[in-house]
């Protein structure tokens, strides 16, 4: 960074030699502020150019910062035994922190429990209180989420969603799946699988499920294809806010006791290595089974033929993709025209060795 900003202050020596004027005077001139002649404009501006002058934008807009570096928040649900899936975009984060930590930029990471909601409020309370010079959340209790981006949007401080969006807020970009897409393709999925006299069981299993976006707007698009092409009549559902693995098979037990023609089971998200455990302890290998995220449990449970499909939104590339839109634009000004959609992709036993996260 010293010699990125030595490189920038010899330039503008040079010039300020050539042109017989201080270097403050061509610093001006090269940030178009008031204050010099017109005449010696036009000299400063022709020297540059006699030059080939080329600013370093990095080394300026670090050199507006009073602590000489660029700070980011994030905020990420903590990795737990419920769940790995936070594992890969944290990994991401890390990747792009480890490119551009070089160029004087920071990651102050803030991490929660997705099931208090609590914590985040906390975490939310003291980014505010750090102003940090962008922040990247995940944002999974929505009343909290919606106080941060406001409290952005008054500093003028970018702010990226990753992994859920909400809808009306102001922020830089969304950078994820597209939800209402990935539930109905999910039950496009389901509708080629299911057989006549079949039903279909669709699963939330998450201590918040009233609060949380991803899995409701999961579950509309879901919902939307059975109202458009087939009937709501083939849906059984199933939620439970108790992820304790005991739990949800003697929930799912109860169920296929009433209904006893399910032919598929639809989980909305990465704890469908749940309801896999509990076929396979049941012997029901003819349900065909369908959930989330590339995990090792998961993976697992695909290979023995136990989950039939999982859906994956490469999580790690939505963590990159993040940090990186961010840097692009607090430090080049990258103007962020739409929201980045992560393409949702079908795993299966034949071709899960190839994907990457």
């Amino acid at each position: 960074m010293e010699e990125k900003q030595d490189s920038l202050l010899s330039g503008v020596k040079e010039i300020a030699r050539r042109a017989k004027v201080s270097r403050a005077t061509v610093d001006r001139v090269i940030h178009n502020r008031p204050g010099v002649s017109v005449k010696t404009k036009n000299r400063i501006n022709a020297i540059i150019k006699e030059l080939d002058y080329q600013p370093n934008v990095l080394a300026q807009r670090l050199a507006l910062t009073s602590r000489g570096i660029i700070r980011l928040a994030v905020l990420l649900p903590d990795i737990s035994e419920e769940t790995e899936y936070w594992k890969a975009p944290l990994e991401g984060i890390n990747k792009a922190e480890a490119e551009i930590k070089q160029y004087g930029l920071q990651v102050d990471y803030y991490f929660f429990d997705q099931n208090v909601q609590s914590v985040f409020a906390l975490q939310v309370q003291q980014i505010m209180e750090n102003n940090p010079d962008g922040v990247l959340i995940t944002p999974t209790f929505e009343p909290d989420s919606i106080r941060l981006l406001e409290y952005c949007k008054t500093k003028k401080i970018p702010c990226v969603l990753m992994n859920s969006d909400i809808a009306g807020q102001h922020r830089l970009c969304y950078i994820g799946p597209e939800l209402f897409d990935s539930g109905y393709l999910s039950a496009q999925l389901v509708h080629y699988c299911l057989k006549d006299q079949q039903k279909v069981m669709i699963v939330n299993i998450a201590r918040e499920i009233e609060n949380n976006a991803a899995i409701l707007v999961k579950e509309e698009g879901f919902l939307a294809y059975f109202k458009e092409k087939l009937s709501e009549r083939l849906l059984v559902a199933l939620n439970t806010t108790d992820t304790r693995h005991h739990a949800v098979a003697a929930r799912l037990n109860e169920l296929l006791e009433l209904e006893s023609h399910i032919g598929v089971i639809y989980v909305t998200n990465s704890r469908v290595s749940l309801v896999a455990q509990w076929l396979e302890s049941i012997g029901r290998s003819d349900i065909i089974l369908i959930g989330y995220d590339y995990l090792a449990q998961n993976i697992e449970f695909l290979k023995r033929g136990v989950i039939d499909f999982l859906l994956c939104e490469k999580p790690q590339e939505q963590g990159y993709r993040s940090v990186m839109t961010l840097f692009q634009f607090l430090v080049f000004g990258t103007l962020v025209k739409e929201d980045y959609l992560i393409p949702i992709d079908i795993i299966t036993s034949a071709n899960y060795r190839y994907y990457r996260n």
